[in-house]
């Protein structure tokens, strides 16, 4: 049986060394695809997403090589004239960074920055959820992401 527990804390320790803490980039596993990744024991965590400043990707942890968790997201930014896609990534590193730190990576945030204000909101737990984080500058959403994932079932 999987523990919801150490799967838990394997996504936050696998989020914060790839994306938010600049761990190196790996072989695009699919043409043009980004792709950076994480592993610790029999946990692997790949995440390989497509794009820039507008983007959509996939997140995948597999326990003893059998997938056991995936996230599915896109992300854009809507307003170009108040954000640039660099602005928007210090934005939600530096948030990320401060979730993580918690031990978590759901349950919604409010995290201010100089280049925006970063808000997250997400409904269920690491087994099945959905959620949505921008970024508002001048009171206007400048940047949007949708995810979902959970559990997967064989």
């Amino acid at each position: 049986m999987l523990d919801i527990a150490m799967l838990n804390e394997f996504i936050v320790e696998a989020k914060a060394t790839t994306y938010v803490g600049g761990g190196a980039a790996r072989a695009p596993c699919r043409p043009s695809s980004h792709d950076i990744g994480y592993e610790r024991g029999d946990w692997r965590y790949l995440d390989s997403y497509f794009g820039g400043t507008d983007f959509a990707g996939q997140e995948v942890v597999w326990l003893a090589d059998e997938p056991v968790w995936a996230m599915n997201y896109f992300g854009c930014v809507i307003a170009p004239e108040l954000i640039d896609g660099t602005a928007a990534g210090a934005v939600i590193k530096a948030a990320l960074s401060a979730m993580y730190r918690e031990g978590r990576f759901l349950g919604g945030m409010e995290f201010d920055h100089p280049s925006g204000r970063y808000i997250d909101r997400s409904e269920g737990g690491c087994e099945r959820f959905i959620g949505h984080e921008c970024i508002v500058v001048d009171n206007q959403k400048a940047y949007m992401l949708d995810y979902r994932g959970g559990l997967i079932v064989p």
